[in-house]
């Protein structure tokens, strides 16, 4: 490598390593995947490097860094690509005594927060986006909508770009990058942020997280009833039904979850897609196995609204919690 390349290495990696957070968490809300957003962060900085030369600070490099990480996500997207949760399926809530059928799809993935700040410390202000921009109900949301419209979206609602800034990154005229952003409201509709997490108090949202926990670690059908809204949402990917409804959700993990009593279940606290979340595991002999990692909204009035598991324990890893736990 010449010194000429070295120096300009430098410079490329001065000017744009500490956009590779949001960064990740841009190419999270396009693909809904953390493996495919890390992969499409990967190439993005391959492709911006070998075309460094060419950048002439017409705009700031962190647009000229979006516009590549976007158009990365859209060359691997399809018109049809899109990650779904059990509700995206279009049936109805499903029966919680019935067999649990799995189903092969492309589902929406988790984003532990200890993966999106690793290499950074978020401030309070990072925090609040992180609560607003990457909550699992709007990443589902986003997922129902076209990749064109759905990189408009974010470019002008999350990211806050011009319709020209826009129009730059997409390589569209801005009549497109408009009609695509109006189409993309509407689709989305009260999907966008804002709303799904406000007044939410940190201690509320503690407490409500507490009495769930302790409620399933006593094994206690009343208490776990309890601890949820009336019309709480339960989804467990790659499971295809979702269920509805605080009695239902408790008759789910009663009737086809293998703990049988209390002690049976441990959970430990973290947080993913700027939302509480809860490593829980399974006690099996002497010591206590990764079970199920889940994702928790919690409403204003301090009850649990919605939960979302995955029964994949890599998802345990990435939210630095450990996989066993002694009894």
């Amino acid at each position: 490598m010449g010194e000429d390349d070295v120096g300009r290495q430098g410079d490329f990696a001065a000017r744009t390593s500490h956009l590779r957070t949001e960064l990740l968490a841009h190419c999270y809300r396009m693909t809904g995947s953390l493996a495919d957003a890390e992969d499409a962060v990967q190439e993005t900085y391959l492709r911006a490097w070998k075309a460094f030369h060419t950048f002439e600070g017409r705009s700031s490099v962190r647009t000229w860094m979006y516009k590549v990480a976007t158009n990365t996500c859209l060359s691997s997207l399809t018109a049809a690509s899109r990650r779904v949760l059990p509700q995206s399926l279009g049936a109805p809530p499903g029966d919680p005594t019935a067999e649990l059928v799995e189903r092969d799809e492309a589902w929406l993935e988790p984003l532990p927060d200890a993966v999106l700040w690793q290499q950074a410390t978020p401030t309070p202000e990072d925090e609040l986006l992180a609560r607003e921009d990457v909550t699992i109900a709007w990443i589902a949301a986003l997922q129902h909508l076209p990749p064109n419209q759905r990189a408009a979206l974010l470019l002008r609602e999350v990211l806050q770009l011009s319709a020209e800034e826009t129009a730059e990154v997409l390589g569209a005229s801005v009549a497109a990058v408009n009609s695509a952003l109006q189409r993309g409201r509407a689709g989305i509709g009260n999907g966008l942020p804002g709303g799904r997490v406000a007044g939410v108090d940190t201690e509320v949202e503690r407490e409500a997280v507490r009495r769930f926990v302790d409620a399933f670690e006593a094994h206690d059908f009343d208490a776990i009833v309890a601890s949820m809204s009336e019309g709480v949402t339960w989804q467990m990917p790659p499971f295809d039904r979702h269920y509805v409804g605080a009695r239902d959700a408790a008759l789910l993990s009663f009737t086809h979850c293998p703990a049988r009593a209390a002690g049976d279940l441990r959970y430990l606290t973290t947080r993913s897609n700027g939302q509480p979340a809860l490593g829980m595991y399974l006690r099996e002999g002497r010591q206590y196995e990764a079970f199920q990692f889940q994702a928790l909204t919690v409403s204003p009035d301090g009850l649990v609204d919605d939960v979302v598991g995955w029964l994949d324990p890599h998802f345990f890893r990435l939210a630095g919690l450990p996989l066993v736990l002694d009894a």
